[in-house]
């Protein structure tokens, strides 16, 4: 066997669903996107990031000749209904409680079994085109929601790559839309409208960009206080969002299919409630830290876990709103006001009144104002 089958054996023996192969050129198409698209990642183009240095293989490693191209379909077992509309789908498959979740177990494992076959791998922290990786390796297709889909299959895929110095048997490219040409069923469910046409979004209005983008977050780290037309559009989601591929035509065969369940989901979802979220303490944030590992602080948890019990409505969720409104964390104060503004009735005035009066923070008092004023 040569050296390309051995590696796509190897790595299919590891639990990889789609392996391929392309050269180490450059990713022009996607460094033109992210200079048209300037204000939208600006984000993601700095140092702590690097879209742009992505779009060069050699910037991982100068003597680049291949990109392995691997791609783990997450979607083989079933999902607990406490945490779906919640934590997106991604998330819930790969994390876990082991200090090396097996997900990063298999690509740890790829990587050494490369460098044992004498290539050089490249560990740069810079992340290529992954999407893009894998259409260009003929893993896989695109969709109108900017999603990879697996040629014949969904879209629930996480790709990842592997710079290497070595020559590899290339994969024919399949850089293509194979979404129903008059098919808009993900731009038009977008609550946010962030997917503002095919194969384009605005990642600041996407919910699940916004659920993680938070200060002290390696995923932007730009903001503290929601923005109050996304909150209005969350419903019910803390982490991730997955309206624009729960819609989709080509995902329904797996949305819609009886797999088994996930022991250790079922395990984590026998406690999952939006009113513990609010109320959280750093154990149970250490528990979740493994799925939900994009923010460090659980305080931004709390705060979208407020939210989405003020979207839900329920007057239940009062008692665990009211000891929020006396957190030292003025973001989940605000956060809470604003979700007790949502939710309505005297119990909820009278808090926000009480609130008020003690509040000493300017922009708290404002979250209070305003949502007594709904």
């Amino acid at each position: 066997m040569s050296f390309s089958s051995d590696v796509k054996e190897y790595a299919r023996s590891l639990g990889y669903d789609l392996v391929g192969f392309t050269t180490a050129d450059t990713f022009p198409l996607y460094k033109e996107e992210l200079q048209s698209r300037q204000e939208m990642y600006s984000w993601a183009t700095g140092p702590d990031w690097g879209l742009a240095q992505g779009t060069d293989p050699r910037n991982l490693l100068p003597e680049a000749r291949s990109v392995v191209v691997v791609a783990f379909d997450y979607y083989k077992h079933s999902y607990p209904p406490e945490m779906v509309g919640k934590v997106g789908r991604a998330y819930q498959s790969l994390g876990g409680a082991p200090p090396i979740p097996i997900h990063r177990a298999r690509y740890r494992l790829l990587r050494e079994f490369l460098e044992q076959h004498g290539a050089t791998v490249g560990r740069a922290a810079v992340d290529l085109p992954a999407r893009l990786a894998g259409a260009r390796a003929g893993v896989t297709t695109y969709g109108k929601n900017t999603f990879a889909f697996a040629r014949g299959g969904g879209s629930f895929l996480v790709i990842s790559t592997l710079v290497i110095d070595r020559e590899l048997q290339y994969d024919e490219p399949t850089l293509e839309m194979t979404c129903l040409e008059n098919c808009n069923l993900c731009l038009e469910a977008c609550p946010t409208g962030a997917l503002y046409e095919p194969l384009r979004i605005d990642p600041r209005r996407c919910i699940a960009y916004n659920t993680y983008n938070a200060q002290g977050s390696w995923f932007g780290g730009t903001q503290t206080v929601l923005p109050l037309d996304i909150r209005e559009r969350m419903d019910t989601w803390i982490y991730g969002c997955d309206i624009c591929q729960q819609v989709c035509p080509r995902n329904q065969p797996r949305l819609k299919s009886r797999l088994p369940s996930n022991p250790y989901l079922e395990h984590l979802a026998a406690d999952f409630q939006l009113e513990r979220l609010v109320d959280m303490s750093d154990e149970y944030f250490g528990r979740l830290y493994g799925l939900l590992n994009y923010v460090d602080n659980k305080r931004y948890l709390q705060r979208n876990a407020a939210v989405a019990l003020g979207n839900r409505g329920n007057g239940e969720a009062v008692p665990a709103l009211t000891r929020a409104m006396e957190s030292p964390d003025e973001a989940l104060r605000g956060h809470a006001a604003w979700a007790l503004g949502k939710i309505g009735g005297a119990t909820a005035r009278t808090i926000l009144e009480s609130s008020l009066a003690r509040e000493s923070s300017e922009y708290v008092r404002d979250e209070i104002s305003a949502a007594l004023a709904r």
